[in-house]
């Protein structure tokens, strides 16, 4: 498989969270994509890793993508260690990504800031052609970071409006995340992931806002943007 775009997260959700409108985007003007998922999440205070499995399955037909695997890196301990990028970037020769959109490096979350170490350094790797991996060599030509939910001003940001509905579904998917039973709501325990519901709809209002449509969401990229009509340029200055 050849894909035109590739998400990878450190859990089951993270893609939902951060740019799963943008790739339902994508799909819907018929590009390939897919989400690579590091771990199945089973460090998880809610939920079965077959729980999750399956959410994780709805969700992505939701957002129309091709494939999505688990890379198999546990949970609470990403690393970019040597197995973890060559097992990652055996799965770039496979899927040959274009373009692959990578969490922000720094984040609360320690397995979110190194997966997204362990991920640049994978996609480097696949692109070895010395490497002692089958598959041709294979190295994505852009690199995204998903912004939503780091305090940084992002490159670009993509309108979702149209989107935005069915990327809610996909989130909320993860019922056992998002919609917790009467046990856990008898708990009491305060959880994160209790306000992100919330935390999706302000952030994308937001980052919508500062392009002048009703829900966006934010990116960066490292490199410079070529532009080739300053005359069309998007977004209202004044």
């Amino acid at each position: 498989m050849k894909l035109d775009l590739l998400a990878i997260a450190a859990h089951p959700d993270d893609v939902e969270l951060t740019c799963g409108g943008t790739l339902l985007k994508m799909a819907q003007r018929g590009y390939k994509t897919g989400i690579l998922d590091l771990t199945a999440g089973e460090m998880g205070s809610r939920g079965t890793v077959e729980t999750r499995a399956k959410e994780a399955a709805t969700a992505a037909k939701l957002l129309g993508v091709q494939c999505r695997e688990t890379l198999g890196v546990p949970d609470s301990d990403v690393q970019a260690v040597r197995q973890h990028k060559m097992r990652l970037a055996a799965v770039i020769r496979q899927l040959r990504p274009r373009t692959v959109i990578l969490p922000y490096w720094e984040a609360r979350h320690p397995d979110h800031y190194n997966a997204s170490m362990l991920a640049y350094e994978g996609c480097f790797l696949a692109g070895l052609k010395q490497l002692p991996l089958e598959g041709e060599p294979h190295r994505p030509f852009k690199i995204l970071y998903s912004t939503a939910y780091a305090s940084v001003r992002p490159t670009f940001v993509v309108d979702i409006s149209a989107q935005y509905e069915r990327r809610r579904r996909a989130i909320l998917a993860f019922a056992s995340q998002f919609r917790p039973g009467n046990a856990a709501k008898k708990s009491k325990v305060f959880l994160a992931i209790d306000r992100l519901e919330d935390e999706m709809n302000q952030l994308s209002r937001h980052y919508g806002q500062m392009i002048g449509v009703r829900y966006g969401e934010p990116f960066l990229q490292k490199e410079l943007m070529s532009v080739d009509d300053v005359v069309k340029l998007d977004v209202r200055s004044i």
